[in-house]
């Protein structure tokens, strides 16, 4: 940038020649360089800043408000000189051009980022002189000056540059101030737009009293309505902000407001935020209050109401997930887990503690705080099932990371199977009711008796008394198919849990033979049921007069979970009428949300929703069919592994066929998928993945790219001869891709082989796979096959995937062999391979190595080449330095 300053007129004005090219990233050049260049002023760059600052040429001035950081910067040495800038710049602020302030407030976050680090010089620079000129912005007559003054507020919040008394006696007083019923619209409604942006940065007491009762004035106000529709809009956020308690007193109330509000747009804002706000209340409210509420905007009489409803029935109803029922939980890290059991609550008090642990690995998205997310098994002791309600982690916010669509890159959960872990009885029965809080009361009995030890020898005896109706339920299962059946399972499992209840509160009471004979009545009484079951005479009337005798026993229904309502709306999202009165796509929302329906119900009441599910399996629109695709793999998850082979394997062979659109959803996750099947089932897969290479539009690279990315995962499911016999032909054909980024893939791939055979001692395998890979890319009639070669061997050197003996005998006379290959391109690759490969690597470690010989002479020929591009990347390696690394260290650092 040239700058010098001009007389035009009576007016000097500083020229900038390419000014608009230098942005702040620019070291080189700063935007007030003016300020040090000699004039016939004879001022110094102090007086000469203030000189310009306040010059009558209105671009002079902008100049000066777009380079305050660097004037800053360049004052801040001087305590004296840094406060007299700052005058300067609260004189600036005070400019009659609203382009100037704008320019000035759009400098405000980076210099406070600049202050901040110069705090210990300037602790309050900035409280004192630059907030209150953020605070006057907000008022300014100017729009464009406000909008930006807003934004420069919003980033100081966020990145913590003002300190919490500014917040309580600068910002919010002035926000209330704008918002007051006698404001002025306008900056009501920005005030309220600032108000509800600002509450997840702010403390909770902040928000709760300075701001609460002003957020509830205004989702009242009857003058503007988008006043009120910015409150329905953020209702959920601040809801989270300020937590149960606040959010079930004081706004719930005017939830119920907004919701019946006579502006259809309030009620669609309220149903789109919904499961946020039902995510802050408890199970009570959301049950008894939030449910029918609900369900009146899921009736509306206005269309876009109901769509957007509908879109948020799937993760309203996640929010009722309650890990004791669903079996499943997701943890604070987004891991999804298996809910220990009543049975092994019971076990585990007459074993040692212990935690079992499947390791599974997460992509960016699903990344736990460890790096490794587990899904994990935990021993439930008493301590960690104290509070367990609360242990869950986010439900409603996570439950929605299960429903992974076409627009979801991640959550790559890569989860093992509990086979070893759960036997059949324990995938069919439905969970026992939580009994943590008399696990907790008998703990601190036991705790304060100190007689742990006959604690345990109790619960050990329970049980033994619960063997019978263990067996009972075991003899069940051939007959599942059967409602009445699965009834009754329902039935005994809920006596099993009181059995195990009543063990406990024998302990304490010493009422032992009243109990006994209670529960000896009870078993009687499911014995004889049971019998009646295998005799086929049961009927389900009186089944239903049985039940209905259990007053002492709890059962565990599904409008025990949910509201039957909100179910049966969920379930009918799927009919063909919904599509014609609420929403074209209402089946893909179903599809959507599907999974985190599927965890709150559990996978006890999978048959619930099973009908739907292959419904929208079945459905004609594609983009339903791809959103389950997408999501398969976390169902699966859910299921267990019986379920999936039985209802979900059916419909996972089905999207295989499918479009390339809906292949891709199970292709980006055909590792977490398969790898959850059983070894027999998975191995049925080999010889389809073949399929997967084949496409409908040869131009679409991406789903070959994407192949080549899971075959590298899915190479540990497969042993060495299976990885040999189908896998080998895919990562050959796809290192022939016509396009470059498959074939890298490819290579990386191919690697990978060679590292599975080597590390499962299937050296001969190794070895054939070597010598085909020879005779196919180093002995290819096209340069792009010889270039493959030298790539695959300098990746085996980066991955160090094989013996050295084996690559120097086998590979390594090959790739110096390309030397000399007619084709530049090659030999470039080939140099380049050398340089920042090989050659980085010392395994020759005696002097006289014939193998270093051989490598000098391929380095000396393509420093001598004819090409500029090969010598370009042999250069730096002269023969001396070849020579010396040879008589004192090595030059291949290539490790067996």
């Amino acid at each position: 940038m040239l700058s010098r300053v001009v007389t035009l007129g009576n007016v000097q004005t500083i020229v900038d020649v390419g000014f608009e090219d230098y942005g702040p990233d620019c070291d080189s050049m700063r935007i007030t360089a003016f300020l040090d260049i000699p004039g016939q002023d004879n001022l110094t760059p102090l007086a000469r800043l203030e000189k310009y600052a306040f010059s009558e040429n209105i671009f002079n001035r902008q100049i000066i408000a777009r380079g305050l950081l660097d004037v800053f910067r360049d004052f801040s040495n001087n305590e004296e000189d840094f406060l007299t800038v700052m005058e300067i710049v609260v004189r600036l602020s005070e400019d009659a051009e609203p382009t100037v302030r704008t320019e000035l407030m759009e400098q405000i976050p980076p210099i406070a980022v600049f202050l901040q680090e110069s705090r210990p010089n300037f602790p309050t620079a900035f409280s004192d002189y630059l907030m209150p000129i953020v605070v006057r912005y907000l008022t300014d007559p100017n729009n464009q000056v406000r909008k930006a003054s807003q934004e420069a507020l919003l980033i100081l919040l966020e990145q913590e540059l003002i300190a919490q008394n500014d917040i309580e006696n600068k910002v919010c007083p002035i926000l209330l101030d704008l918002s007051a019923p006698d404001s002025d619209d306008e900056y009501k409604v920005e005030a309220v737009n600032i108000i509800c942006k600002m509450a997840s940065m702010l403390s909770k007491t902040v928000i709760e009293h300075m701001l609460l009762p002003r957020f509830c004035e205004l989702c009242g106000d009857g003058k503007l309505f988008q006043v009120r529709k910015v409150c329905a809009a953020s209702f959920g956020d601040i809801c989270n902000a300020v937590g149960q308690e606040a959010t079930e007193r004081f706004l719930i109330p005017k939830f119920f407001e907004l919701c019946s509000d006579s502006v259809w747009g309030m009620r669609k804002a309220c149903a789109e935020c919904f499961m946020a706000v039902s995510y802050t209340t408890s199970p009570e409210v959301r049950r008894s209050k939030l449910s029918p509420l609900f369900i009146s905007l899921i009736s509306d009489p206005c269309r876009w109401v109901r769509q957007a409803a509908f879109q948020s029935l799937g993760p309203f109803i996640s929010t009722f997930a309650n890990p004791s029922s669903a079996g499943l939980y997701i943890r604070e890290d987004g891991t999804l887990s298996i809910r220990p059991s009543a049975q092994d609550v019971a076990s585990s008090s007459c074993q040692p503690e212990q935690q079992i642990e499947i390791k599974s690995e997460s992509s960016a998205e699903g990344t736990s705080a460890q790096a490794n997310p587990l899904i994990c098994v935990e021993s439930p002791r008493t301590d960690l099932l104290k509070g367990s309600s609360n242990s869950c982690g986010s439900p409603g916010e996570a439950l929605t990371r299960l429903s992974q669509n076409e627009n979801t890159t991640g959550a790559n959960s890569r989860f093992q199977s509990a086979e070893d872990i759960f036997n059949t009885f324990l995938y069919w029965r439905p969970p026992l009711p939580d009994i943590s809080q008399d696990l907790e009361l008998l703990q601190s009995k036991t705790e304060k008796r100190e007689e742990g030890c006959s604690m345990s020898k109790a619960i050990c005896k329970n049980c033994v008394a619960s063997s019978e109706i263990k067996k009972v339920l075991e003899s069940l299962q051939e007959h599942m198919d059967d409602p009445d059946v699965q009834a009754q399972v329902q039935v005994l499992s809920a006596a099993l849990r009181a059995a195990q209840f009543e063990s406990v509160n024998d302990y304490e009471t010493k009422h032992t033979e009243e109990r006994n004979g209670k529960l000896q009545n009870e078993l009687s009484t499911f014995e004889a049921s049971h019998a009646t079951v295998e005799k086929n005479t049961l009927s389900s009337s009186s089944f239903q007069d049985d039940v209905s005798n259990q007053s002492t026993t709890s059962i565990l229904k599904i409008t025990d979970i949910i509201p039957q309502p909100l179910l049966d709306q969920y379930l009918s999202m799927t009919d063909p009428a919904r599509a014609q009165t609420v929403d074209t796509e209402i089946a893909k929302h179903c599809a959507y949300s599907l999974p985190g329906v599927a965890l709150t119900l559990g996978r006890q009441n999978w048959h619930c929703l099973k009908d739907t599910y292959e419904t929208l399996a079945a459905d004609v629109q594609w983009k339903v069919r791809r959103t389950l695709a997408f999501s398969i793999h976390e169902l699966a998850v859910i299921l267990g592994d019986q379920l999936t082979a039985a209802d979900l394997v059916p419909i996972f062979n089905g999207f295989l066929k499918d479009l390339d659109e809906v292949r891709i959803g199970v292709l980006k996750h055909l590792y977490d998928f398969l790898k959850l099947l059983h070894a027999d089932k998975r191995r049925e897969y080999l010889y389809q993945l073949q399929e997967f290479v084949v496409t409908d539009n040869s131009r679409n690279w991406r789903f070959r790219y994407k192949l080549a990315e899971q075959l590298i995962l899915i190479l540990e499911l497969y042993n060495p001869n299976d990885v040999y016999d189908y896998l080998r032909h895919i990562a050959l054909t796809l290192c022939s891709d016509k396009v470059s980024e498959v074939r890298w893939i490819s290579f990386k791939l191919v690697v990978a082989i060679l590292q599975k055979f080597y590390a499962n001692n299937a050296n001969a395998l190794g070895l054939n796979f070597i010598n085909e890979l020879v005779a196919r890319f180093r002995h290819c009639s096209k340069w792009i096959g010889r270039q493959a070669f030298a790539f695959i061997c300098q990746a085996v050197v980066e991955e160090e995937c094989m013996p050295v003996d084996h690559f120097v005998e086998h590979l390594l006379p090959s790739l110096l062999s390309l030397s000399s290959d007619p084709v530049p391109n090659v030999r470039v690759l080939l140099a380049k391979a050398l340089r920042q490969t090989l050659l980085e690597k010392a395994y020759f470690k005696s002097v006289g190595n014939p193998h270093l010989e051989a490598v000098e002479e391929t380095v000396l020929a393509l420093q001598s080449d004819r090409d500029q591009d090969v010598q370009k990347y042999i250069i730096a390696i002269s023969e001396n330095s070849l020579r010396s690394v040879n008589s004192t260290t090595s030059t291949l650092n290539f490790l067996i």
